[in-house]
């Protein structure tokens, strides 16, 4: 590996390090401050904060390795995701901002639902919080493993210690800055995956020669690359359900507490739209980028007639060979980027839940501030810890392991979430009782030893179609019996809505 490569590297490391000192004067003050970054994020550092969290490791490596193994049928996922990321910032984003302030000023998503629905008895914040810490150790799990192979193709070193590395600098920032550290970084980082999403695939399609050749190298074989309802890995034609499950990965949105926290920190309701022009214009550019590397790559390899190993390392494989040390080392941050971007954030979300909802809720109630963020910087150690743990495994498929994680939450969070912001008559009990079902639901969808014709069950349909509707009709048909009691819920509804239509 050239030195040249390090040094990118290195100049990397440096800057988001830099960017969590910088943040640590005000994360150190109070547990507003390292959560949520005191409600002061701008537009931009919002979208692209929201984005570069969402993608993570599997953008660069997930997603162009399925690009590249099966062809354009797998870009309904890319579809999927562009229509529920824009859904979000116009359904959840600003009815979100104005709720969380309102409901005390809530800082987690546990947090608003306990003060949502006036619930006194904290199970309501203790069961999502329990949602939160297992999805998000094996979410964030994922991160870890795309970071050892990054480390491991590209360098030469072993997994593990690529593991230990892209932990060590994501925990660095993450813990001293908090918030605020963790979406200035993830806005440089969007703009490092912005770049290297175009770069890649245009210069790996200038080497191959122009896109009718490309065309021509992707249609020859037994199955064609270019058709978008033939897996090109198997030649079997995809299933009405199959297209349906790849579409619903854009439900997930809805209930991903890492990235639904950006919108109860811009500094203004006012902002979203925005934002939303911001996020979505990074979205779909960087979407394409990801989607052409892995279809680019494989007609690169064909007609080089080489070979790749692992089909997630695309787009590592191809920064190596086709440009300079200088920027293969700029490409290759993007990938940290990626990763590290998306780690910090799960690790912030899930060390607010284990403070404040766990800590604080159970054993220090009067806990001062400057405690609280002590022990929030302890819970992101630990966590990380659990996640390199969960990312022993070598042989982990980043994808499947977002996929899973990512229907979890939205199956658990998304539909409550969605209601509850909407409908002033969903109650406590529809609310613990829908987050319970679409979890079990998911649980028992992927691990469950049923097979339908030879398939699993996630095999044939997307555990979170199943999870969000059980889900959603646990919570309407529970509301409908258990009608709204608390006359204050309805009056904080209602000022919400005359805030939020103001």
């Amino acid at each position: 590996m050239e030195p040249t490569v390090f040094i990118s590297l290195g100049l990397y490391f440096v800057v988001v390090l830099a960017i969590g000192l910088f943040s640590f004067k005000q994360a150190n003050t109070d547990v507003s401050g390292y959560m949520l970054g005191g409600r002061s994020l701008s537009p931009k550092v919002t979208a692209l904060s929201a984005g570069a969290s969402d993608m993570s490791g599997w953008m660069l490596m997930g997603l162009p390795g399925a690009m590249y193994v099966s062809g354009l049928s797998s870009g309904w996922i890319a579809i999927g995701l562009t229509f529920g990321a824009y859904l979000n910032y116009v359904l959840i984003a600003p009815r979100l901002r104005v709720y969380t302030e309102f409901a005390n000023n809530a800082i987690t998503i546990p947090d608003y639902f306990e003060n949502r629905f006036n619930d006194n008895s904290h199970l309501l914040r203790v069961i999502s919080s329990i949602v939160i810490i297992v999805f998000f150790a094996v979410y964030t799990s994922s991160g870890m493993v795309a970071g050892g192979k990054l480390f491991e193709s590209s360098f030469g070193l072993s997994y593990n210690l690529g593991l230990y590395i892209t932990a060590g600098v994501v925990v660095a920032y993450t813990l001293f800055g908090g918030f605020l550290a963790v979406s200035i970084t993830d806005f440089v980082q969007g703009c490092i995956m912005f770049a290297a999403l175009i770069l890649v695939p245009v210069v790996t399609l200038l080497h191959i020669g122009d896109l009718q050749l490309t065309g021509d190298i992707l249609t020859k074989g037994d199955y064609s690359f270019l058709d978008v309802f033939t897996d090109a890995s198997t030649g079997q034609s995809l299933t009405l359900l199959t297209i349906i499950s790849m579409l619903s990965w854009g439900l997930g949105y809805f209930g991903q507490p890492h990235i639904i926290v950006r919108f109860m920190a811009i500094r203004s309701v006012k902002d979203i739209k925005t934002a939303r022009r911001i996020g979505m214009s990074w979205m779909i550019v960087t979407l394409v980028g990801a989607l052409s590397t892995g279809l680019f790559g494989m007609a690169y390899i064909k007609s080089q007639a080489g070979s790749i190993a692992d089909p997630e390392t695309i787009f590592i494989y191809l920064s190596n060979v086709l440009f300079h040390p200088l920027v293969s080392g700029f490409l290759l941050a993007a990938i940290l980027a990626a990763i590290m971007s998306t780690i910090s954030s799960q690790l912030l979300v899930t060390s607010s839940s284990l403070t404040g909802d766990i800590y604080q809720l159970f054993f220090r109630r009067k806990a001062s501030q400057r405690e609280l963020v002590f022990v929030g910087r302890l819970s992101v150690a630990l966590v990380a810890i659990v996640a390199i743990l969960l990312a022993q495994d070598r042989d982990s498929s980043i994808l499947s392991i977002v996929s899973n994680a990512w229907a979890g939450f939205g199956a658990a969070f998304g539909p409550v979430v969605l209601l509850s912001l909407y409908w002033p008559n969903m109650t406590r009990t529809a609310a613990i009782l829908g987050m319970v079902t679409g979890t079990i639901t998911v649980l028992i969808w992927v691990y469950a030893p049923i097979a339908i014709n030879g398939q699993s069950l996630s095999q044939l349909v997307y555990e979170i179609i199943p999870g969000f509707i059980i889900c959603s009709v646990t919570i309407v048909v529970v509301s409908v019996l258990s009608k709204q009691q608390d006359q204050s819920i309805k009056a904080t509804f209602e000022r919400v809505e005359r805030e939020f239509h103001s």
